[in-house]
């Protein structure tokens, strides 16, 4: 099945080594790849405390806030081509980083969610967009559409797509999509003023 549906609460929670917080991955590809060996991972992670961030040598990241008061996000070499010094305290603002930096977190506020999407460089690359009250989604052979708040209608804009049903998905659910070029009209259902739909493409890298 190309189209696959998840609930942020259903996630599976795994501890980090340092005991600083826990992962949930929402997907990765290809299925079952290990940290060392994935195409694109999709996750949702709960920093406890300060720590410093696993470096990913090759690999792209984008991290979103979700809830929280934020992380203070700075590697140890300001002046690399990779170095990053920014402060992750505005919740749905995505902020791309390289993860061969060796990134140190501090938080500002007490513990935070965030979600995170990672790449393989030179295999694809991702667009992270937040999305509000009606936009659409250029198609894309794999991706994740995710409701933070407000509910959400999601179809096909290709009518001839006939097996391509529409979607609704309620707040903190969403769906995911791998082996199918699909494109999406996203549309929030509901009066609520903070709509948002956390969206993410990812595209073959260019040659």
């Amino acid at each position: 099945m190309p189209i696959h549906l998840f609930e942020r609460a259903q996630l599976h929670a795994s501890p980090w080594k340092n005991g600083g917080g826990v992962t949930r991955e929402i997907a990765c590809h290809p299925p079952q790849a290990g940290m060392q060996n994935f195409d694109w991972r999709i996750s949702i992670a709960h920093i406890a405390r300060d720590g410093d961030f696993s470096v990913f040598a090759g690999v792209d990241r984008v991290i979103t806030l979700l809830e929280g008061g934020g992380v203070q996000l700075s590697s140890a070499d300001g002046s690399a081509d990779d170095s990053v010094l920014h402060a992750l305290d505005t919740p749905l603002q995505p902020f791309a980083f390289s993860g061969d930096a060796a990134v140190h977190g501090r938080l500002l506020n007490g513990d935070c969610h965030d979600f995170n999407v990672m790449t393989r460089r030179g295999v694809c690359q991702a667009e992270v967009r937040v999305l509000r009250r009606r936009e659409t989604l250029l198609p894309a052979p794999a991706g994740l559409l995710m409701a933070i708040q407000g509910a959400w209608q999601m179809q096909t804009p290709d009518t001839d797509k006939a097996e391509v049903q529409p979607h609704a998905i309620a707040p903190q659910t969403g769906l995911w999509w791998q082996g199918i070029t699909q494109g999406w009209s996203c549309r929030c259902v509901d009066s609520d003023p903070d709509a948002a739909l956390l969206a993410v493409r990812f595209t073959p890298s260019p040659h």
